[in-house]
């Protein structure tokens, strides 16, 4: 579909990492390019209306948002049922979430952290956009995959994310076999996440998995105080205590087969 000029955009605004920690200085970790075009929307669909209040808070107290905080437009997206896939929501709501840019107002899409739409939600939205002819655009901000990426001497040429795996102890086990062949195969990066109270768990889980020779990075709080990169062979883990998980800060698991 061509792109409506006379429409706003859908403006993929970046977070910053620090969900469940301390918040750090958003100068430090977004560009300020990022923050001035954020003070600037007058409409948004967010992860979360709370968490996002939050953001725009701070991103006023850098620039001045150009209308007051309580004025501003702001939906959250809606949630699939749980095990269901966000394609079960009608694309009509995806639609119907773009009115303030199909009326000529930009509009903002926003996570609790990191980019939007990459391992959080949001794809559908753009998607919608795109098919609604509107212009998308992408600010450039931290992903909490790619640093753990960067920072893991792991293959950064071939990787894929798998996401969340399966909590059940027979299909995960399988699951992580199944990654481990092709990261083997293939030469590519694997790299999974979990919700936060269960890393400790996942960690556990993957040094027992793993072959000894497979190497295993654990990246946690990337951006904020205390946050860590650690890659060893599972052979390496195995042969020392391993480190006691936050409950509450998001971890990216990464490993690579030889």
């Amino acid at each position: 579909m061509t792109q409506n000029q006379h429409s706003g955009r859908l403006v993929l605004v970046p977070n910053a990492l620090d969900l469940g920690t301390d918040p750090v200085p958003l100068r430090d970790v977004l560009s300020d390019a990022a923050l001035r075009r954020a003070a600037t929307l007058p409409a948004w669909v967010v992860e979360n209306a709370k968490t996002a209040r939050a953001f725009l808070k701070r991103v006023g107290e850098i620039h001045p948002l150009t209308q007051p905080l309580q004025t501003l437009a702001m939906v959250e997206l809606p949630r699939p049922r749980k095990g269901d896939p966000a394609a079960s929501i009608p694309g009509t709501a995806w639609r119907e979430l773009l009115a303030p840019a199909l009326a000529g107002r930009d509009l903002g899409l926003l996570s609790d952290a990191g980019l939007p739409a990459v391992a959080d939600p949001g794809a559908s939205l753009v998607q919608a956009a795109h098919e609604a002819g509107l212009v998308v655009e992408p600010l450039a901000g931290a992903s909490s995959l790619t640093l753990a990426l960067a920072a893991s001497g792991l293959n950064g040429q071939r990787f894929a994310f798998e996401g969340y795996l399966p909590q059940n102890a027979a299909e995960r086990a399988q699951r992580v076999r199944e990654l481990e062949q092709r990261s083997r195969k293939e030469g590519q990066t694997q790299l999974a996440i979990e919700t936060p109270y269960r890393n400790q768990a996942l960690l556990e889980s993957l040094v027992q998995l793993l072959q000894p020779g497979t190497r295993l990075s654990v990246a946690c709080g990337l951006t904020s105080p205390g946050g860590f990169c650690q890659t060893r062979s599972v052979a390496q883990w195995r042969s020392a205590p391993l480190p006691s998980m936050p409950d509450k800060l998001p971890a990216v698991f990464l490993w690579l087969a030889f």
